[in-house]
């Protein structure tokens, strides 16, 4: 099981190795791990919200909670019980988000540009700060 003190300290980490991915012009990889920078953060507040110790992280704790174990930032999103807040306060960054998936490793090389990167990394940023 994973604490909500470990998310969030596994999301600051994958949020400093995309902005290194960024400094280094690797922006796909950057994007990637952005979105996993926010489902830290969602899981973490599913756990605050839930006051539960810590988010499954095994197949055996995922045993009776098979329907958090998702990737899925919409659905991350609406069992964190602040959809509205962040919808309505934080519209742009979580609009500039809320397409990313973990397929996205597998689109070709190059699909990022400069700009997009850098607002995925500034809304990562501020939704984590936020969640």
């Amino acid at each position: 099981m994973l604490t909500k003190i470990e998310l969030r300290k596994i999301a600051r980490a994958r949020l400093r190795d995309a902005e290194a991915l960024f400094a280094a012009r690797r922006y796909d990889g950057a994007v990637y791990l952005c979105g996993y920078v926010v489902e830290l953060g969602l899981k973490a507040r599913i756990c605050k919200t839930l006051r539960w110790e810590g988010y499954p992280s095994s197949p055996k704790e995922f045993k009776d909670f098979g329907s958090f174990k998702i990737h899925d930032l919409d659905v991350l999103l609406r069992l964190s019980g602040v959809e509205r807040k962040v919808k309505s306060q934080l519209f742009i960054e979580w609009s500039s988000v809320a397409q990313w998936s973990p397929e996205a490793r597998y689109q070709p090389i190059g699909k990022v540009n400069k700009e997009d990167v850098q607002l995925m990394i500034n809304s990562a940023t501020t939704l984590l700060n936020k969640l």
